[in-house]
């Protein structure tokens, strides 16, 4: 159940609020549609609920705001415009990503893809999918964890007839296993054709709160379409004649050669033309919205039937017609609310079918009455057996964590050709870089290896790596794949823990495979001797690997810091050219120097002994950092480090 109280909006220049003081409840077991025209305040009203958007007021899920709630994907599923995922992404490598977040297991992928009718395009790139096979898979990313709530911000927007039925019915059966559905639409008859409930907003304002039935009797009526070159005159005509008859007829002049006549029938607005002589050239049937923001982003006829007879016998709705306008006429199993047209033969859902194929029967539902609580339960156990598409429900959970930080971590680098597009360039760029530094001469051969020119601040490598870390963030946030439900990355240390690894394992991957494929390209173009191991390859070897893991974990905080690929490596660069100059402009100067090594001095500092000779081992760490590259590297991280835990913390507070 979702109850939502005083949402209101922060107020704009010199405008009212985007969403006003608006308060609705969403009951379990029911889909409940929030109306209103484009700009009425929809989707601020969602994204208030959602807490994507400050503002006033507070909006429980099952009794809990949803800052309260500890996994909020397991309890409310998403789907706030198109997907947001990676376009390189592959369908299932999207969803294997989203089961490794949510925690899940693997094979929910499988089934969530047999249930949105996806297993065709399981290999499809995110970028390549058309409107309606995108519109599915948010569906099936906002059913992945098995929620008990799901917000649709206008699902149907640009689907097309058929993909509209499978929508609905699998809408209709999630809320018959007892889930709580909330979507957003523009149009009246397809909030009355698909909810239960139908809450209207009205420039930012609640203006109605009513059941499907109530909402089809009071702001859905027939009417008949005319249009005649004299228009206005018919239109004087019909209103003449309603005062003389003392009927009920009300005629509306839309402009130009267009006519509504409400109370009427097409035969009386028929032998009305004929008897003055005016030409009508069209006469139909429709079903008009008469609340507020009618007409907005819809077409002006929506559905039809084809017009009476000549002995005046209402005509019989062809195979994809809607019947009549009267409820009493209407299918056995139509929904309370639905406008005409929803129970003909070709827009029957599977759930709506008996077993053996027929549609099944129940008791005929009266204009403005509730079904009756044995057909209602009827219909939602068969809507229930049938599933219609929706994935088994699941019923262990692996663990109490949902977040499964490393694996989902190595799945979001790996499902893309990002990172090794990266690498085999640094590759390249590295081993031609080293060549025509050793064809000019006069480069160190550690440098050379690293292919690392003096005029450069970083090599290649280094620079790579801090790429390849400011990805790992940088593209979270254009894609927020972790947290689809609350639209931003939630700042958690065991995420930050997991993309620091992974991201220091491909450093260091990088490191050895660019050392080695210098090393390998010198020695076939030059000869052995450019590539003999140096006696000191240890201490070389350190900080070849601390300066690349450094810039790789640098990359990952300023991304995750600035919310952007560009600022990571940007913050990545800046290290040399900025922090390194005033390290060594700080540390340089007169100092006192004690003729006593380090390690001594721990050793006497420190009653127990260092085990293992641990005292070696600190004296060399510490000694790397005591360069200038070393502790630049090492107080921009120590910088952003704390950055980071001071945004995560704040964020939380607000």
């Amino acid at each position: 159940m979702i109850q939502a109280t005083g949402l209101t909006s922060s107020p704009r220049k010199e405008l009212p609020p985007a969403v006003d003081d608006v308060s609705f409840e969403a009951h379990a077991g029911r889909v409940t549609a929030l109306l209103g025209a484009p700009g009425a305040g929809k989707t601020t009203a969602l994204r208030l609920m959602l807490e994507l958007q400050r503002g006033r007021g507070i909006t429980y899920f099952r009794g809990r705001p949803l800052h309260r709630i500890p996994h909020p994907s397991r309890e409310v599923g998403v789907l706030l415009g198109d997907v947001p995922g990676h376009p390189a992404r592959t369908v299932r490598g999207h969803l294997r990503m989203l089961c490794a977040a949510t925690g899940v297991p693997a094979r929910r992928a499988d089934e969530i893809l047999e249930a949105a009718g996806l297993v065709s395009l399981r290999d499809e790139r995110l970028g390549t999918l058309s409107r309606g096979m995108d519109r599915r898979l948010g569906l099936a990313c906002a059913l992945l964890p098995d929620p008990h709530t799901l917000v649709l911000d206008e699902p149907a927007r640009g689907l097309s007839a058929a993909e509209n039925r499978w929508l609905y019915s699998t809408l209709r059966a999630y809320a018959a296993r007892g889930g709580t559905v909330l979507c957003t639409t523009a149009d009246p008859k397809e909030a009355a054709r698909i909810a239960d409930h139908v809450v209207t907003l009205e420039r930012g304002r609640l203006v109605a709160d009513q059941a499907a039935a109530d909402f089809s009797r009071t702001r859905l009526r027939p009417r008949v379409a005319v249009r005649s070159p004299h228009a206005a005159r018919l239109c004087a005509l019909l209103a003449q004649e309603a005062r003389a008859t003392r009927r009920s007829v009300e005629a509306v002049h839309e402009g130009g050669n267009r006519l509504c006549v409400y109370g009427s029938t097409c035969a009386d607005v028929g032998e009305t033309a004929f008897r003055h002589g005016i030409v009508v050239h069209q006469l139909a049937d429709e079903v008009g919205d008469m609340g507020p923001g009618a007409g907005a982003g819809e077409p002006a006829v929506d559905e039809k039937v084809p017009p009476a007879g000549a002995a005046g016998e209402p005509a019989r709705p062809g195979p994809g017609a809607p019947p009549p306008t009267d409820d009493t006429a209407r299918g056995p199993d139509h929904h309370p609310g639905a406008p005409a047209g929803e129970d003909s033969p070709a827009s029957v859902s599977p759930s709506q079918k008996a077993p053996d194929g027929s549609k099944a029967q129940d008791a005929s539902v009266a204009e403005g009455a509730h079904p009756a609580p044995g057909a209602r339960s009827r219909r939602a156990a068969r809507t229930r057996d049938t599933g219609a598409g929706l994935p088994p429900p699941i019923s262990v959970r692996p663990a109490p964590r949902p977040l499964r930080p490393l694996r989902y971590e190595i799945r979001r680098a790996t499902g893309v050709g990002t990172g090794f597009l990266v690498g085999a360039a640094v590759l390249v760029v590295s081993a031609l870089t080293a060549v025509l530094l050793a064809r000019v001469g006069h480069t160190p051969q550690p440098r050379l290896l690293a292919a690392w020119p003096r005029e450069l601040p970083l090599p290649p490598a280094a620079l790579g790596a801090g790429l390849l870390g400011a990805l790992a963030f940088g593209d979270e946030f254009r894609h927020p794949a972790l947290a689809a439900d609350r639209g931003t990355v939630p700042r958690r240390l065991g995420l930050l823990t997991a993309k620091l690894l992974v991201a220091s394992a491909s450093a260091a991957v990088l490191a050895v495979l660019t050392v080695g494929c210098d090393a390998e390209l010198l020695h076939l173009v030059y000869g052995r001797e450019v590539v003999e191991v140096p006696a000191d390859w240890l201490p070389l070897s350190a900080g070849w690997l601390g300066l690349v893991i450094g810039c790789a974990c640098a990359g990952v905080l300023a991304a995750g810091v600035f919310r952007s690929t560009t600022a990571g490596l940007a913050v990545v660069v800046a290290v040399p050219l900025l922090v390194v100059p005033l390290v060594h402009k700080v540390t340089e100067g007169p100092a006192v120097r004690t003729p006593i090594p380090l390690a001594s001095r721990l050793r006497d500092g420190v009653p127990l002994r260092w085990p293992f000779g641990g005292e070696r081992h600190l004296d060399a760490v510490l000694r790397l950092i005591a360069q200038p590259v070393g502790g630049a590297l090492t107080l921009s991280l120590a910088a952003l480090l704390c950055a980071y835990v001071f945004t995560g913390l704040r964020s939380r507070v607000r």
